[in-house]
């Protein structure tokens, strides 16, 4: 199946912000659902759904951006696993109202609906991990603590005191939910909303549990141990199953993402699976050529340096770079920036072959007097140098400009 783009499914540009991408889906979602018999479109509703499902998630939106589909289908689940990118499901839901609960919160429903009750899943979690950058590149593994809500052992999760009676809120009828209708741009809405009396439970316990204070949950401490892969960047997100927090009264338990976040390395500049470096040579080593030891993530390499490299020449070290997060066995590049260093501390011995040499070569270090401009005063010239030292180092840590020289493959 040919590749989706989300940004035109929801026809808004990359730039847009969270508010322009909730409204565009809105307007697209009243058209295209299958209870519309006008214009609705059930295959065409599903793919709005999906886009905005990755759009409207920070993570998701940063991988699907920098890596497209690919982003965010790498990995599987599983307990106790680690995985990455989208695992939404428009199966899950059967009518509008239940999109709309899923994107925007509370639960809507319209005409002789009614809304879902009982426990609710618990909260997924986040954890932010900062790696070296040898360390993203190549795997590690990490010990990480983390705190989040369990089950009280005391009442197992009822809230409830041993020997204790649950009694039906008043405030709900024992329904755990209040219910209010309104009006919005898609017609007339029952939003129902969490029992404030109740907290959504439709009973009250006659005697709460002293371990928990009644909530049947409890904060506890626990130390992971995660396998990060190779090849994570910063915005990789992994997924730890079921170890989020605990939902009320038995529900499921929510999962643990893992943000990384990389540092930058003081030599190595990463684009994706490629790594560059910029590397000075000497002007002998530019007009003879040779060969010399590179840095690479993992280590020295040795580099042939062809005769007459001029500067700004990029030479490619295939196989040297990151590895790719999908097939670890294979790996991206290293491209070799190449600048020629030019001496700026001379011997007598060394200025007089360098004459020579100039003299060999018919060049002329020197304008006569006869051919200066009359206005030329020199001081142009050192100014001119220092601005073109600027410009070549601000091209390189930009990266776009540097790559444009001649390229050679080791």
């Amino acid at each position: 199946m040919a590749a989706q783009d989300y940004y035109s499914i929801l026809e808004v540009p990359k730039t847009a912000g969270p508010d322009e991408i909730k409204k565009a889906f809105r307007k697209k979602a009243a058209a295209l659902h299958p209870d519309n018999k006008d214009t609705g479109d059930e295959t065409k509703f599903k793919e709005l759904v999906a886009a905005y499902e990755v759009l409207s998630d920070e993570n998701k939106k940063a991988l699907y951006d920098r890596y497209g589909e690919d982003g965010l289908k790498r990995g599987g689940g599983g307990s106790g696993s680690a995985s990455y990118g989208s695992d939404f499901d428009m199966s899950a839901f059967s009518d509008l109202g239940e999109i709309f609960e899923y994107f925007f919160g509370g639960n809507f429903r319209g005409g002789q609906g009614r809304a879902r009750g009982g426990p609710q899943r618990g909260a997924d979690l986040r954890f932010d991990m900062e790696l070296d950058f040898q360390e993203a590149v190549f795997g590690v593994e990490k010990k990480i603590t983390i705190k989040h809500q369990r089950s009280c052992s005391t009442c197992h999760g009822s809230g409830a005191a041993p020997g204790s009676n649950s009694v039906t809120c008043n405030s709900c009828g024992g329904h755990g939910q209040v219910r209010q209708t309104t009006s919005t741009l898609f017609g007339q809405f029952s939003q129902i909303t969490v029992c404030p009396g109740c907290q959504g439970e439709g009973s009250k316990v006659e005697k709460a549990c002293e371990s928990c204070s009644g909530k049947g949950l409890l904060r506890k401490e626990r130390t992971l141990e995660l396998k990060i892969p190779a090849g994570v960047d910063t915005g990789s997100r992994i997924r730890v199953t079921g170890e989020g927090d605990s939902g009320k009264k038995g529900a499921g338990v929510g999962d643990l993402y893992v943000i990384v976040h990389v540092r930058q390395h003081e030599k190595f500049i990463r684009e994706n699976t490629t790594i560059h470096i910029k590397q000075p040579i000497s002007m002998s080593m530019a007009a003879l050529g040779g060969d010399m030891l590179v840095d690479t993530v993992g280590g020295k390499r040795l580099l042939k340096i062809p005769s007459g490299t001029q500067a700004g020449t990029v030479i490619t070290m295939r196989s040297e770079g990151v590895p790719f997060l999908s097939h670890p066995e294979k790996r991206g590049d290293q491209l070799v920036h190449l600048f020629i260093e030019t001496p700026t501390k001379l011997s007598d011995e060394e200025k007089e072959l360098y004459a020579k040499l100039a003299e060999l070569r018919g060049e002329k270090l020197t304008v006569p007097e006869s051919e200066r401009p009359q206005s030329s005063s020199g001081k142009e010239g050192k100014h001119d140098k220092d601005k073109d030292k600027e410009k070549d180092k601000s091209i390189f840590d930009a990266i776009a400009g540097v790559f444009k020289g001649k390229s050679h493959e080791e």
